[in-house]
């Protein structure tokens, strides 16, 4: 990476990422939208190891979302089974390298062996003590939210607690995010400006990054800036900036 990166030391703990732009850049190829999926499966496997090398410590990739069930069958069938297939085949080198995997989303319509194989990723990796790479699948923000806020609800029912024990670190802690760093950097790529219902909780004080690049062409360069420009930005969590003075 750059030498701002470097000397300012301002990396984010936390990244994540909408890798929005797989079929567009296919078609643009003239090519099936499948084919852009496969390629941004290379992608995925790039940006884990710059994040690692880089010493973030927490990566989470949105790769299928609760709305994309809309999208034609047979593209839903291929992304499941690409998804299960490069979860195979990848399993192994991300455990050698000390990633620890987790799993976010609504498991239930899954195959039962896709949630098998995320269970054993899960497992196999427990206990280490590299980068946290969180896959967001079947996984919507207001999902999450309401999910705790049911759990929080069943808490008070039975008495385990009262409403006004309820603060904003016991909501937190029913969220499927529940032992990662807040969201420091969000990155969209493919164009859109929103973050279409993701980690809607964790990345409260997140600094957004959208870039017309599409997720397959997202390479080590768009790295480079997606990072030196969360450097230069002074993050202030609703304070003043240092630059300021109170009259």
């Amino acid at each position: 990476m750059s030498k701002q990166i470097g000397q300012t030391n301002k990396l984010p703990r936390h990244v994540a990422v909408i890798m929005d732009g797989n079929g567009r850049w296919a078609q643009a190829r003239g090519k099936k939208r499948i084919f852009g999926h496969q390629k941004g499966v290379e992608r995925v496997r790039e940006a884990v190891e710059s994040c690692q090398r880089l010493g973030i410590e927490a990566l989470t990739l949105f790769a299928f979302s609760s709305e994309n069930w809309r999208r034609p069958p047979e593209e839903v069938s291929f992304l499941m089974q690409l998804f299960l297939k490069a979860l195979t085949k990848e399993l192994n080198a991300l455990h050698k390298n000390n990633v620890r995997i987790r799993f976010i989303g609504d498991r239930s319509p899954f195959s039962d062996s896709l949630k098998q194989v995320m269970h054993d990723a899960e497992h196999k990796t427990k206990g280490n003590t590299g980068i946290q790479l969180t896959v967001a699948v079947n996984y919507g923000g207001q999902w999450d939210i309401v999910n705790a806020a049911k759990q929080l609800a069943q808490e008070v029912a039975s008495k385990h607690i009262q409403v006004d024990e309820i603060d904003r670190e016991h909501f937190a802690s029913k969220l499927s995010t529940y032992g990662l760093p807040a969201v420091d950097l969000l990155i969209r790529t493919g164009g859109e400006q929103r973050i279409s219902n993701f980690l809607l909780w964790d990345s409260a004080y997140a600094e957004l990054y959208f870039t017309s690049t599409l997720w397959p062409d997202f390479d080590a360069e768009a790295w480079r800036q997606a990072l030196d420009d969360y450097a230069r930005r002074e993050r202030r969590f609703g304070g003043l900036s240092s630059t300021m003075k109170f009259s």
